[in-house]
């Protein structure tokens, strides 16, 4: 039987916590069953749209160690990050690994270098193969941006500050049929203040862009953190992960949450996303926001809810256990406060083979060690309330202090007082007794 066929676009997050239960599933995809006998998983990663970069080894060996540790698959490094001017053998050994794998991964990096170096190569032929022969084949961020029918040339927009335009994609999605174009980072809000939604075009540029698409195409968003996984075999299109999928047409559009699946045919025909949207013709017009309207699809059993969704950054986890492990202390409750560090340092490994983290990694290391700190200094002094275990010692002598009052030895009643006060402890004669408080 042949492997099954797969594409999987991510729009973010390929190498995260977050996208861990996506690629086990769809490598449990490729193990033996009943109908098919394999050795094991055969994948690579395709380095090409990092390739530019002088830390391109890195985030190979990074990919590398988190399919190892977190999918528990073996995964090759294609060596393809230059194709154009490069050795003839060298290109060709890194073809004939992606010609053997059976899931391919492609993630960050420039989606005009990419396509540049891949478009007159035999890459597209591979992938095609892939998909039209069984495979899977998992293309995320910047690899996601080139699969379709045009290309967000993201770094020449935001980056450089040419004018919106759209360079040419490897089109490999009408291979089953579907005349989009791929923006990943759709949901992005790294902007604050300013708009950097729609893989950093924000709202202005890509409504000036929508207008330059041929006739045929439409645009297919993928959020961060959020897969959308195409079984062609089945026909059907699953949305994965924690955010969620956008169908949008003419400025229209319709968002698809995790857990939603998709009739393929769909996807397959711009009039039926129009008519998936809402009917919508050209001359209409509806806000953006009205993105995330109510949604009625079937939702996959097997996707978390959203209240189970991971964290969408390592800056999330920080803040969650910083807040985790203030309470604990506030409880005095060493136990769980350890039990915090320890898991945040666990999240800061899980987020290092992350290749978009800027900052958030030293910022996560700053919380940890802000805890490592509050924890000595905790433990100085006890995390266990004084009054519980001073005590009992105190209501001694304040019972050996009622014995003398009783039998008029004031002179010990007056120096039991005194004693307890010089050591922080105030003493109340009232009606019914003496009560005792710790000065701060």
């Amino acid at each position: 039987m042949s492997l099954p066929r797969v594409l999987t676009l991510m729009g973010s997050g390929e190498t995260a916590p977050t996208m861990v239960s996506t690629h086990r599933r769809l490598a449990a995809r490729l193990e033996p069953s009943p109908g098919r006998v394999r050795a094991n998983v055969t994948a690579a990663v395709l380095d090409t749209p990092y390739g530019f970069q002088e830390n391109a080894p890195e985030l190979a060996e990074r990919a590398v160690t988190y399919f190892a540790e977190s999918i528990d698959v073996d995964l090759a490094v294609a060596g393809l990050t230059r194709i154009i001017g490069a050795d003839g053998l060298a290109v060709e050994r890194g073809l004939e690994t992606l010609r053997r794998s059976d899931y391919l991964f492609a993630g960050p990096g420039s989606p005009t270098y990419a396509v540049e170096q891949w478009r007159d190569s035999a890459v597209p032929g591979v992938l095609r193969s892939k998909l039209d022969r069984g495979g899977v084949v998992v293309f995320a961020s910047a690899a996601a941006l080139t699969i379709g029918v045009a290309t967000v040339p993201v770094y020449e927009i935001y980056k450089c500050g040419h004018e919106p335009f759209w360079a040419e994609g490897l089109d490999l999605l009408s291979t089953i049929g579907i005349d989009a174009t791929v923006i990943p980072h759709y949901d992005n809000a790294e902007g604050g203040h300013h708009d950097t939604r729609f893989c950093y075009l924000g709202e202005r540029r890509l409504i000036a862009m929508e207008a330059m698409l041929p006739d045929r195409a439409w645009v297919l968003g993928i959020d961060e953190h959020t897969g959308l996984i195409i079984d062609i075999d089945a026909g059907s299109a699953e949305v994965t992960g924690n955010g969620g999928v956008t169908l949008r047409v003419d400025g229209q559009s319709r968002h698809h949450p995790s857990g939603s699946v998709l009739d393929l045919e769909v996807l397959t025909d711009r009039d039926a996303v129009a008519v998936s949207i809402g009917g919508i013709s050209a001359s209409a017009s509806t806000p953006i926001d009205s993105e995330r309207s109510a949604n009625t699809e079937q939702r996959s059993p097997s996707d978390p809810s959203p209240s189970d969704a991971v964290a969408t950054s390592l800056g999330e986890e920080a803040d969650r256990a910083d807040a985790a492990f203030t309470a604990a202390l506030a409880a005095g409750d060493a136990t769980s406060a350890t039990a915090v560090m320890l898991s945040l340092e666990q999240a800061i490994w899980a987020w290092s083979a992350d290749t978009l983290q800027s900052d958030e990694t030293d910022r996560a290391r700053q919380v940890l060690r802000s805890m490592v700190t509050r924890l000595g200094d905790a433990a100085v002094g006890g995390l266990a309330d004084p009054r519980s275990v001073v005590g009992p010692l105190i209501e001694t002598l304040l019972e050996l202090r009622a014995s003398a009052r009783t039998e008029r030895r004031f002179e010990t009643s007056d120096l039991i007082r005194d004693r307890l006060d010089a050591h922080g402890v105030e003493v109340r004669d009232t009606a019914d007794g003496a009560e005792w408080d710790l000065r701060a």
